[in-house]
């Protein structure tokens, strides 16, 4: 085309700007246009062709206005050297002072900039040789001391800053991981459209009513961004799900929009009210506040109707193929493709009324996807009642059908979804382009996985069904009620999809990055207290007397039955303060009692001394963590098998002792309480792989997963805990007190040791 005006030999600069041209236009229907204007030499610089592009791709609709186009580009616009002489001269004495000081350490860039700005369409080469003479006649040559390296400035280093409690707030704002996530999703990061301009997308289709939709679409929405989170309630979010929670949340919270909480409830078969309120009660768990809360089912009449409007415009037909005839990428066409439109609305009406059984009817839409699926089904016949609609419809629609519909009805601008529905977004687009309806933009980003578990419904249901696991929340899987039953905090999960990131490609992760994210929240959260797994009594024979009596414990308010108590202290016990936070007693202390018999860990005690071994030991003296005391072994006590069953101890005060090589944790007139100390459930990374494991997720259940310590002890300061509360238990591990507890016996599980297992990274 070029040559046609040009002739056959092209300049460099002309072939250049074709190149780039045709490199960066997306939708070739205007290349013509602008090769027009490269050949008339009438777009001369890459800079008025960047203008150009952004003219054409914020311009969709056909003709372009010619004269609109040129003003935006520069067209014609003669910028003369007077013109470039006159801005560089007022730059330049803009800056004289610092010229002057700084001479050629000063940054000639600003002055390029703005010169720049002055002249929009001035050549750049132009600009800088002009700075370039009158700097040299301002300074004139450079010296030796212009030649020598400016150096650098010192970095001032930031004052400490106290570092934050992690909290959630309204919409899922929390910590500075989050914050992380957020910046990861504000503005430009994604390369995003903004709200009404979807057109800018790759491969968006315009229509002829493209651009009056969007302008209905703006005065509905006032330009705010909207994102949804449509789950089906036919399952328990796992953590896959938090990043999807997470990214559409995060999405409309970074750039101050909103963000729906819809359910795609299109297959009353599985769905089930505990799924609706468990799906809506992890969402706020992790920090978000849905701005609406819909349900696919809201819309059903206006579905329906669109589903008549289809058929008339001659792009829905009804079929009787059966699902395994339509099953897979190349199956038959179908025979009933080209019938009548009336005749298909008669029959699409006799489904609606129930004289089709099951299987024997579909309405299918006429297109190809992009992974080659021809005709996918919009509705089936289904004589299930609805959880919401009753028995109105025994015709239900299928996603690919519903989930645009129900995006253009609540005017999302963001469709954001995982990478494997990618193959749905020409049906996406096709389907609210047919029917003249406001069309979002879909947008695809990388599932989260894990490795060391499955997710899927199905097989999580097999994990139940085979007692391998106890229910959704069992704390062993990765479901959000499991996570939460175990003790995870919510933080500690939006940190980890922050840390995670948003990929296009899909992540998988191990689980040690998960805990470690629990590590960095609980250390802050989580109130220390004093447990031991598996107790050796320890009896001081030389109690010293004491000063005060602990209080009792428990009763009303204590958030287990009244009536519940700890054991009454003994008249010789000690009252010990114990700081909730050794690293910050500002944040409070709780007393635990000390008295004659304590209770220490069996594996704290060892009758022969191994070297590093520094615990206790006869003629090893140790500390107790907080009593102030430093305990010596007198006696062991054995039963007849020889096990030790106790020891008898004297104990000094620690500022008349030496210093012990270690410190122990004990509890004193403790509580019972039941410990479950969990391990991964699979033994293998990827239990769902058939070369890694022949026989099936099943058979790769790991017999060790859960531990349970019947008669552990812990102290009395946790008897108020409710369920979910969680404690640091000192040298154990973080533990969340499990809904199983009642009164009398507490139960515990552990979610994650205080050091991450070497084995395990």
């Amino acid at each position: 085309q070029a040559r046609s005006t040009l002739g056959p030999a092209l300049d460099k600069a002309t072939g250049t700007l074709l190149y780039n041209a045709a490199a960066r236009l997306k939708d070739p229907k205007h290349l013509g246009f602008l090769v027009g204007y490269i050949a008339r030499r009438e777009i001369l610089t890459d800079l008025q062709l960047s203008a150009a592009l952004e003219y054409v791709r914020s311009h969709p609709l056909e003709p372009l206005d010619a004269a609109d186009f040129e003003r935006a580009c520069g067209v014609g616009v003669c910028v003369t050297p007077e013109q470039i002489e006159e801005a560089v001269e007022a730059v330049i004495s803009k800056h004289r002072a610092e010229l002057l000081a700084e001479r050629y350490h000063f940054n000639m860039g600003l002055l390029m900039g703005e010169a720049r700005s002055r002249l929009q369409w001035a050549d750049g080469k132009t600009i800088k040789n002009e700075v370039d003479l009158q700097v040299l006649h301002l300074l004139g040559p450079k010296t030796e001391a212009d030649l020598e390296k400016k150096p650098k400035a010192a970095k001032a280093r930031p004052a400490p800053v106290e570092k934050q409690k992690a909290a959630v707030v309204e919409n899922g704002e929390v910590d500075t991981e989050t914050r992380s996530l957020l910046e990861q999703l504000r503005g430009e990061a994604l390369k995003f459209h903004k709200p009404g301009e979807n057109y800018k997308t790759e491969g968006y289709v315009v229509t002829p009513n493209t651009m009056a939709l969007l302008k209905q679409h703006l005065a509905i929405t006032g330009g705010q961004v909207r994102t949804r989170f449509p789950p089906e309630p036919n399952g328990i979010l796992h953590i896959g799900h938090a990043k999807a929670i997470n990214f559409n949340f995060g999405y409309a919270k970074a750039n101050g929009g909103v963000c729906f909480l819809r359910y795609d409830d299109t297959n009353p078969e599985k769905e089930e009210e505990k799924y609706f309120t468990a799906i809506r009660e992890m969402v706020e768990w992790l920090g978000y506040q849905p701005y609406a809360v819909t349900h696919a089912s809201d819309y059903f009449d206006q579905l329906y109707t669109w589903a008549l409007e289809l058929i008339r415009r001659g792009q829905a037909y009804v079929c009787h193929q059966k699902v395994e005839e339509i099953k897979g990428h190349n199956p038959p066409p179908s025979p009933w493709r080209d019938r009548p439109v009336e005749e298909s609305l008669l029959l699409f009406e006799d489904m609606r009324k129930g004289k089709f059984g099951e299987g024997e009817a579909t309405l299918r839409m006429k297109l190809v996807m992009e992974d080659g699926k021809m005709d996918p089904v919009a509705y089936r016949v289904k004589f299930t009642p609805h959880h919401r609609t009753g028995d109105k419809w025994c015709i239900y629609p299928t996603y690919d059908y519903t989930h645009c519909l129900c995006d253009s009805i609540e005017h999302i601008t963001h469709s954001l979804c995982t990478k494997e529905f990618q193959a749905r977004r020409s049906s996406y687009f096709w389907l609210c382009n047919v029917l003249d309806v406001y069309c979002p933009v879909q947008w695809e980003y990388g599932r989260l996985n894990l490795l060391y578990t499955v997710v899927s419904k199905r097989k999580i249901i097999r994990l139940v069904e085979t007692g391998a696991v106890r229910d959704w929340d069992d704390p062993r899987l990765f479901t959000l009620t499991a996570l939460r039953r175990r003790g995870f905090p919510p933080e500690a999960i939006n940190n980890f999809c922050a840390r995670v990131g948003v990929t296009v490609a899909q992540a998988t992760m191990e689980p040690h990055l998960l805990e470690a994210c629990a590590r960095d929240v609980l250390n802050e959260q989580a109130p220390r207290a004093m447990a031991v797994l598996e107790p050796l009594k320890v009896t001081i024979t030389n109690f010293p007397a004491p000063k005060v009596r602990l209080p009792q414990a428990g009763g009303v308010g204590s958030g287990f039955p009244e009536g519940q108590h700890s054991p009454p202290p003994s008249p010789q016990a000690l009252e010990v303060l114990v700081p909730n936070f050794p690293a910050d007693e500002s944040r409070g202390f709780h007393k635990v009692p000390f008295q004659a018999t304590i209770y220490i860990e069996e594996t704290d005690f060892r009758e022969e001394v191994d070297k590093g071994y520094k615990r206790l030991a006869p003629g090893q003296p140790v500390g107790l963590r907080h009593a102030g005391y430093v305990i010596a072994v007198q006696n062991v006590i054995k039963d007849a098998s020889g096990r030790v069953i106790e020891l008898e101890v004297t104990c000094t005060k620690s500022d008349m002792a030496e210093k012990p090589k270690a410190f122990i944790h004990w509890v004193s007139e403790p509580l019972a309480c039941e410990v479950r100390l969990y391990e991964r459930l699979f033994l293998h990374k990827n239990p769902e792989d058939p070369s890694e494991v022949p026989g099936g997720f099943l058979s790769d259940l790991n017999p060790d997963s859960l531990r349970v310590v019947r008669n552990a002890l812990v102290d009395s300061s946790v008897l108020s805990a409710r369920p979910f509360d969680k404690f640091q238990f000192e040298r154990l591990g973080y533990f969340s007190v499990d809904p199983d507890s009642e009164a009398g016996k507490m139960v515990f599980n552990r979610t994650v040791t205080l050091k991450e297992d070497p084995g395990k990274a």
